[in-house]
């Protein structure tokens, strides 16, 4: 029997931090050919990664995926530059969905903004005339209203009409919080149990491991506070540094480890606040790095920006903080406060609420991290495990 052929569209893949790679390369061990469309990495920081752009390395191989990369203007910088950089992979993917010849049994779209790529998945499906899966990580067009800041309806529209498109055109819908799963149920007129919750999991190496110092954390009996992923607008990390000024008289840091489009205003609010002393910068790390990282601080930090959007939305973070059996404290309302809550894993505290954060952070440091650490572990394995996700995938692949 032959194999069965997944096409992936996804504008960011390997060598970029997203899941989608470990998707991919799990789909390979089950037996699936694996195909990706991409573009040029270039995220977060927006400059093509050493080795790669315009028309280079256009064709790879990855742990047994195949991967094509198709014009892709850089996220550069400023708002201008990141609508190309959108436009531009929909105009290359729309020459190449109507010319290649690559065959496919399914295509599957991972959706983190921009929704725009899904258009991709859509043509060549209906070309083919095969089923099409898309997963949404980022809700649109909330996702752009809340981002830019534009709520004119001659932008929105179309936008969403765009998005009701996709919709229209997917076989199945994954969305990866309940949330998600409710407000796009809203947006389709028939076959609404199409849209199915699937949660992310985290890759197989985030784990616990032994606490032991790693030669960029400083090896002290400071309280440590680490945060771990991109630095951008939705992170709403701008509430650190406010929170660092109350807890000037307490032996507290901040670590953080990442790199984003937000990273120099950041570090503006860090001198301004006059907490520099306070906070660990880390640069961009591998994945495979993360687990040590962490066990080597007392608890993960997460929260977003204070919007509607945001209270909607689980982050991937939040899987790969409890994978490594992290205590957890989150500036976040809605959907991630309820998780942290049902799991007994951590404390979370208002959105955008400084006080109540460096009030939260005391607080975590006298309770019973480990009795959190262990709970911590304990809901992924009850819901994010990899395995358990995969296989609700794969039902739709027989």
């Amino acid at each position: 029997m032959s194999k069965k052929r997944i096409l992936v569209i996804s504008q960011y893949f390997y060598p970029e931090q997203f899941r989608i790679n470990d998707i991919c390369a799990e789909w390979v061990k089950r037996g699936y050919d694996v195909t990706v469309v991409t573009g040029y990495p270039n995220y977060p920081k927006g400059e093509y990664y050493k080795g790669y752009g315009w028309f280079k390395r256009t064709k790879q191989r990855w742990k047994g995926v195949k991967i094509i990369r198709i014009f892709l203007l850089s996220r550069g910088h400023g708002a201008v530059r990141l609508a190309l950089n959108y436009l531009s992979f929909v105009v290359s993917g729309f020459v190449w969905a109507f010319t290649t010849k690559i065959k496919a049994d399914y295509v599957f779209t991972f959706e983190v903004s921009p929704m725009t790529q899904a258009l991709l998945g859509v043509w060549y499906s209906k070309r083919r005339k095969i089923p099409n899966y898309l997963y949404v990580q980022d809700l649109w067009p909330e996702n752009v209203e809340t981002v830019t800041g534009i709520h004119s309806p001659l932008v929105i529209k179309p936008i969403r009409r765009m998005v009701d498109h996709i919709y229209k055109n997917c076989d199945i819908i994954f969305a990866t919080s309940e949330s998600f799963v409710k407000e796009i149920r809203k947006r389709l007129r028939v076959n609404k149990d199409r849209v199915r919750y699937l949660p992310q999991y985290a890759e197989e190496f985030y784990k616990p491991v032994e606490k032991r110092s790693v030669p960029e954390i400083p090896d002290d009996d400071s309280f440590k506070v680490i945060f771990t992923g991109n630095i951008g607008q939705a992170q709403g990390l701008d509430i650190l540094p406010r929170a660092a000024q109350l807890l000037k008289n307490e032996n507290v840091k901040f670590i953080i480890v990442g790199d984003g489009r937000e990273k120099d205003n950041f570090l503006g609010q860090i001198e301004k606040y006059g907490v520099k002393d306070m906070f660990v910068m880390i640069d961009r790390q591998p994945a495979e790095r993360m687990p040590e990282m962490l066990c080597s601080c007392d608890v993960a930090f997460l929260s977003f920006a204070d919007n509607k959007l945001w209270r909607m939305t689980v982050p991937a973070k939040l899987q790969s903080y409890m994978a490594c059996g992290m205590p957890i404290i989150a500036s976040a309302n809605g959907e991630t406060k309820s998780i942290i809550e049902q799991a007994a894993c951590g404390v979370c505290s208002e959105l955008g609420d400084a006080k109540a954060l460096a009030e939260s952070i005391i607080k975590m440091r006298e309770s019973d991290i480990e009795k959190m650490s262990e709970n911590s572990t304990t809901y992924f394995f009850d819901n994010y495990e990899k395995k358990k996700v995969m296989d609700k995938i794969d039902i739709f692949f027989k």
